[in-house]
């Protein structure tokens, strides 16, 4: 049997990371991922920040991706996830809208829903990993 790595860091021995399951729901229109992880995490990032800006920064993302990941949703949707305002005196904004905001709300909600639903099928995939 193989013996496990591990990683030096400032010499402290690291211990491996446990494995963690984590659901990547995607909702498809033709080519495009009208709605999925990037775009919920984004819009979260926009409620949290007020700013496109702001939001890219904080996931590493440039804004020229931000601005074409949310461009992406909001011709996905009926109507617009995210409302900006031009810059001026104080400097412009953006702000999750009603959809925006219930959109976060949904995506959450069903991912911890599938989550429950499958509990003991994780468990159990879970336990075949090696640690």
């Amino acid at each position: 049997m193989p013996a496990k790595r591990q990683s030096l860091q400032r010499g402290s021995v690291k211990r491996p990371r446990a494995p963690v399951l984590r659901f990547r729901m995607r909702v498809i229109d033709g080519d495009r991922i009208a709605v999925g992880p990037g775009k919920i995490a984004l819009l979260e990032a926009i409620g949290s920040t007020g700013s496109i800006t702001a939001a890219a920064k904080s996931l590493d993302m440039s804004y020229r991706r931000a601005w074409l990941l949310l461009d992406e949703l909001n011709r996905s949707l009926e109507r617009p996830a995210v409302d900006s305002s031009k810059g001026g005196l104080q400097g412009g904004g953006s702000s999750l809208t009603e959809v925006g905001q219930q959109l976060i709300l949904l995506y959450r909600r069903i991912e911890k829903r599938a989550e429950a639903a499958c509990r003991d099928d994780i468990a159990q995939l879970m336990d075949l990993l090696e640690r």
